[in-house]
């Protein structure tokens, strides 16, 4: 088990870039991997949940190369794929999708519509997490989908057979459940429909009609029309808003700080965190925004200027669902009260995430109420180092230790390994960036 020492750290002036986006890394693969040609995936993220999805298509068939020139110091970039026509192979042993539950569900939804038996499983952390959000709409098409006990919990024993199209209202907003369905979809005759309760992330609908699919927009009706053929295109992943969050926080509550991030992804249903962070009184300008493979992009810059708290909640809470740890960090340095609620959804990610930004905050000294949905935060209270377990969960152990850079003493986080599912060079950044002298 690894662990990572910070301290106190310098006043940030500098340009960072981000990895690939996350979301937008599992899709490219997915479908260039079904595509019919052949094409270049660029600014892919060569995290562990990524490279679960990339070995996962290999395993169904599609040919994919490593481009070695491409490897930045924390892995290759850019792969050659070669897709499958739509034609996918039975794979040969489970595909083990580590701790990635996009790999899990969204793969769930393209396996149900094959003509074979699989089977999806992962880590511990990943076999605890339910799966009935995505086993009841693809059961509605006809799938039979087995898993452990009644959540319908990992391993996943899918049965694949010919599927039905349906209109499928979700009952909680879900960008993965609903691109679970809409990949269904591809291979079924007739119009797929996902009603949404609110607008969520809509990388997958952007990527279909980049790769050649036909996808209708209304409101917050989704409908494609199967089956489909999907056209190989050359794809280039921007990099991550979502991990560029971490740095937006630690320069926006720092006085004097000035921070460029350069070619980071700003889909509108992605950007709910500038909109927080500017309601807390960040000053952060968009520059140089352009659209490439139909994904918005530009440059963040941002100068501290301190934080105050805010009220977080509501329709925000879909798109800002991964940010809202490190929200949570920035609460706690901002002067005021920040309350966060409408995130029950917290509890069944990688950890409970509100009860371990909760623990963590308190053992750092910062003034914390637990909710059911969130939490009320105390900001401007004196932050103290300490030894914080990661619970296994990226964000904690990131958005932590930012926490560290504004905290007397050492912060110690724990099991850290867990950082390489989304972000492989972190640690180096955050050394480069606000340790070194």
């Amino acid at each position: 088990m690894s662990t990572f020492r910070v301290r106190r750290g310098r006043r940030i002036h500098s340009e960072i870039t981000i990895p690939g986006d996350k979301s937008i890394s599992h899709r490219s693969m997915m479908l260039a991997g079904m595509s019919q040609g052949s094409c270049v995936i660029s600014g892919f993220l060569p995290s562990e949940d990524c490279l679960a999805t990339l070995h996962a298509m290999r395993a169904l068939g599609a040919v994919i190369e490593a481009d070695a020139s491409s490897d930045e110091g924390f892995g290759v970039t850019r792969y050659n794929v070669r897709g499958c026509a739509g034609n996918l192979q039975a794979p040969q042993e489970p595909i083990d999708c580590g701790n990635s539950g996009t790999s899990m569900r969204l793969l769930s939804g393209i396996l149900a519509a094959q003509p074979f038996d699989s089977e999806l499983g992962g880590d511990a952390s990943l076999s605890a997490r339910p799966m009935n959000r995505i086993a009841i709409p693809l059961g509605e098409m006809g799938a039979r989908i087995e898993g452990v006990g009644d959540q319908c919990c990992p391993p996943l024993k899918i049965h694949g057979r010919s599927l039905e199209s349906i209109t499928y209202e979700l009952p909680v907003a879900s960008a993965q459940v609903k691109s679970a369905i809409l990949l269904a979809g591809l291979f079924t005759e007739g119009t797929t429909t996902v009603i949404q309760p609110v607008i969520t992330r809509d990388h997958t609908e952007r990527m279909l009609r980049a790769f050649g699919v036909p996808v209708t927009h209304e409101g917050t009706h989704i409908s494609l029309t199967g089956p489909q053929q999907i056209q190989a295109r050359d794809f280039h992943v921007p990099g991550d808003i979502s991990s560029a969050a971490f740095w937006l926080v630690a320069a926006a509550v720092q006085r004097g700080s000035q921070l460029t991030i350069p070619h980071i992804g700003l889909n509108p249903s992605r950007i709910g965190i500038l909109e927080v962070l500017r309601r807390m009184g960040a000053e952060i300008a968009i520059s140089g925004l352009v659209e490439e493979s139909g994904e918005p992009m530009g440059a963040l810059n941002v100068h501290g200027k301190g934080l105050q708290g805010t009220d977080i909640g509501g329709e925000e809470i879909p798109n800002i669902i991964d940010e809202i740890p490190i929200l949570a960090v920035a609460a706690a340095l901002a002067e005021g009260t920040t309350t966060i609620r409408d995130a029950a959804e917290l509890r069944v990610k990688e950890t409970d995430r509100i009860q371990a930004v909760v623990a963590n905050l308190q053992a750092m000294g910062a003034a914390v109420e637990e909710k059911p949905d969130g939490m009320v935060i105390q900001g401007g209270k004196p932050l103290t180092g300490a030894t914080l377990p990661s619970f296994g969960d990226h964000r904690i152990a990131m958005a932590f230790a930012i926490a560290g850079l504004f905290a007397d003493g050492e912060t110690v986080l724990e099991d850290t390994d867990c950082v390489r599912t989304s972000y492989p060079n972190f640690i180096t950044t955050l050394e480069r960036v606000a340790l070194s002298d």
